[in-house]
This record gives C-alpha cells, structure tokens and sequence, in this order.
C-alpha cells in the first residue's frame, strides 16, 4: 500500500499532454520542485493543488516555457516548451489570477486585438463566450469589475480553441457566481473536441467539482496524482466514537492525521486500518479533498 507522499503513476502507455520527469528547481538551498513526476492526460481537466509556496506557480511557469529545468524535463505536446516555444505556445491558451489587460481598450478592441495575434481564432465562439459572459462590447476594459476582466481574459484564452487551457487561479477573490460561470466554460472547453484543462487552485471545492485528475504538491513534492476517482477510493474519512472521553488521540497505525477531542475522533488514511479500535467506527466515507489536503499537509496528531 502507497503512503501519502507516494504518486499513484499513470499508465506508461499513455502520452500525456503535459509530462514531467524527476523535474527539479531549487532556490538557494530551498527546492522549489523536488523530483516530480506527473503526467496530463489528453481530453481530461486535470487540477494542481498545494498550500502557497508548494511549487504550483514554478511548476506553471516551466510548463510555459519561461523556466528552463534545472533537472529533469519538461514536455508539453511532446516538445520542450523552452527550445520550442512558438510551437508550445501556439496551442496554449493561458488565464493567470490577474490577467494583465489593456486597460484603455473597450471589451471589442481587446477581442480583436487577440484574435490578430491567433490565426486559428474563432469568431463566432469567442462573440459565444461574450453574450454568455455578458460582457458589453462597447465598455472600457478599466471600468470592468474583477469577475468581468477575469471573464474576459478566460475569452481571450479560449476562442482560438485551444489544445491546452492552463489556468493559474482563475477565481481567486471572486464572487461565488462569477466562479461558477467560469466553472461553466471550463467544462465546455474539455467537452468541445477533446481539449485539454490544466487548472490550478487553493480552491479546493472547485477543484473537486470539475477535475477528473488530481494532483497534489507539498513543499515541492509530489504528494499525490491520480484520477479523482481513485483517489475518493484510496483516501477515507473514518469518524470513531468512544463511550468514555478520550485524553489523548487514539494511536492508529497508518492514519494520516488523527483529529478531535474527548468522545469522538476524526481519522484519515489510506490503507486498511489494522487496529483493535474498529468497533469504535460509527461512520467510514470517501474523503474530500480538502481532508487529504490537511492531513498531507498537517501533523497527525492534532485536537479540535
């Protein structure tokens, strides 16, 4: 049985959109990315999550070629995105949390203004995603609301279709609705021809909600990767109830993090639990991903 810092590999059949190979980036004596490994399926929306300083941002920005490895390697359609990067790019479409506009332009001025720079630009899908968005044609870009400029530019990400929409945070401080359109469009993006998502959040909800793949950085290490399915299978949430309160945290062998106080206590693990406290579980379910979060991420041990 896997521990929780060990990926659960993909197939080495499959070519991934974006791959990885013992990738490795460090910063003085801090390692930014530590020998990670991962693969992006095609077709899939695949979710990269990790507390601040995990590495998603380095990661990202290797993908897009704007850092070179400093071991290991980076492919994206095969290619390595720093010595081919007009071929990378070209297929790339890319939203950041705060998508650097042209302030002065109008909402009509910035889609032609893209779309010059796109020779598969597609017209009547981007004017799609403009009614759908409701964003005014005629508005300056300056007078646009955050979820509006974040609308925006995920219009001008994806009307050239592209193969590979990498967003990095892209509902960070937005309202739940404005979110949930953007959710909207991500999922069409994957439904539309087989395209690929590769979606990086501190949103764990959302990620949960629309990811088929998961991957999960924690101080720059690789703590998980596997199709969500797998992973709502491997990793449990088992809640014990004693009849007397307990003044320590119950020791289970193999939990990832033990959480709670006096009568009930929390578990999370991956494997079986091998222990004489079994008669005690009064509820075992999938976890969330937000559980799996805290306990990679968290002590084991730890009250309410």
């Amino acid at each position: 049985m896997r521990n929780s810092m060990t990926p659960i590999p993909f197939p080495a059949a499959e070519q991934g959109v974006v791959t990885t190979s013992n990738l490795t980036r460090r910063f003085g004596s801090k390692a930014a990315l530590d020998d990670v490994s991962l693969s992006v399926p095609r077709g899939s929306v695949f979710g990269l999550v990790g507390e601040n300083g995990a590495g998603k941002s380095t990661l990202i920005k290797h993908i897009l070629g704007l850092w070179r490895a400093q071991a290991g390697e980076v492919r994206v359609f095969g290619l390595d995105p720093v010595s081919d990067p007009v071929a990378v790019l070209s297929r790339i479409g890319y939203l950041s949390e705060q998508p650097d506009l042209p302030e002065w332009m109008t909402v009509s001025e910035f889609i032609r203004y893209t779309q010059a720079f796109c020779p598969k630009w597609d017209s009547q899908y981007a004017e799609e995603l403009r009614q759908q968005f409701g964003l005014d044609r005629d508005k300056r870009i300056r007078v646009l609301s955050k979820g509006q400029r974040a609308k925006l530019g995920l219009l001008g990400a994806q009307a050239h279709r592209p193969d590979l929409l990498l967003l990095d945070e892209p509902s960070s401080g937005l309202d739940p609705i404005v979110r949930s359109d953007i959710l909207a469009a991500v999922i069409r993006t994957v439904a539309d021809e087989g395209r690929t998502v590769f979606f990086s959040s501190h949103l764990l909800e959302e990620i949960e909600r629309v990811a088929d793949h998961v991957a999960m950085l924690h101080q720059g290490k690789l703590a998980l990767c596997a199709p969500l399915d797998e992973i709502k299978v491997q990793y449990r949430r088992i809640l014990l109830r004693f009849d007397t309160p307990q003044n320590q945290a119950p020791r289970v062998p193999g939990a990832l993090s033990v959480n709670g106080s006096g009568r009930e206590w929390t578990i999370l693990c991956n494997q079986p639990l091998k222990t004489n406290l079994v008669t005690h579980i009064v509820d075992d379910q999938a976890a969330s991903l937000s559980d799996i979060f805290v306990g990679i991420a968290g002590g084991v041990y730890s009250h309410a």
